[in-house]
């Protein structure tokens, strides 16, 4: 009987918890979107591309996963502005673009790397225990990055954390001290990172129900 009400109450919980996927125009978005299909969370999944949809109809989602994708957060329609707007009362993730623009967001700033860094894997130190994406993993792994700019440490803003670090102490991770915002550098999506997988389902586990948990 108890398993019987806690699967009802699961699915009552799924039915009602939206996720937002932001296309930035970008061809990881497509890989994101499969490894949240893949892990069971797809069903109740949109994806938009940053200027299709109005800041007002994103009120409807629960959760707002922000996509990678070109150039800076100011060229990324609609994203900076959500970020600002929705930071307070919905869950947001930020993956590679989306991670710099919650920076931006909260009064941060990015540096231009003299050398892009793309298509390698890279150490990633966790320098915080306040991130529950990092926890039960190991201290160190290496990740899979695609950016050509940086959140500058010197700027970083009070309000945030940062809760990963490269071995030339970039920024590869941040969370709001407040609110349930976070964000990563690199691409949890990609086979080159080592227990992003398991980011990825901590990240949902606590957005939505998995659908294949009431099936």
């Amino acid at each position: 009987m108890e398993t019987l009400q806690l699967l009802t109450l699961n699915f009552k919980l799924y039915q009602k918890m939206k996720l937002l996927v932001l296309d930035n125009y970008d061809s990881f978005t497509y890989n994101l979107v499969q490894l949240v299909k893949k892990l069971g969370y797809g069903a109740k999944m949109d994806v938009y591309r940053n200027d299709k949809i109005t800041l007002d109809a994103v009120e409807e989602y629960d959760n707002i996963l922000l996509s990678p994708g070109p150039g800076v957060p100011s060229e990324a329609g609609i994203m900076p502005d959500l970020i600002k707007r929705y930071a307070p009362t919905k869950k947001i993730f930020g993956v590679c673009l989306g991670h710099q623009a919650i920076a931006e967001a909260f009064g941060g700033s990015l540096l231009n790397l003299p050398e892009p860094v793309h298509g390698v894997a890279t150490p990633i130190r966790v320098s915080s225990n306040n991130e529950p994406i990092f926890r039960g993993l190991p201290h160190e792994f290496k990740a899979a990055r695609y950016h050509s700019w940086v959140v500058v440490p010197k700027s970083f803003p009070h309000e945030l954390e940062v809760t990963a670090v490269d071995a030339d102490g970039q920024i590869m991770a941040l969370r709001h001290r407040e609110y349930n915002v976070k964000g990563v550098q690199f691409h949890p999506e990609s086979i080159l990172t080592e227990h992003g997988e398991t980011m990825m389902r901590t990240w949902l586990k606590g957005s939505i129900t998995p659908k294949k948990s009431w099936i």
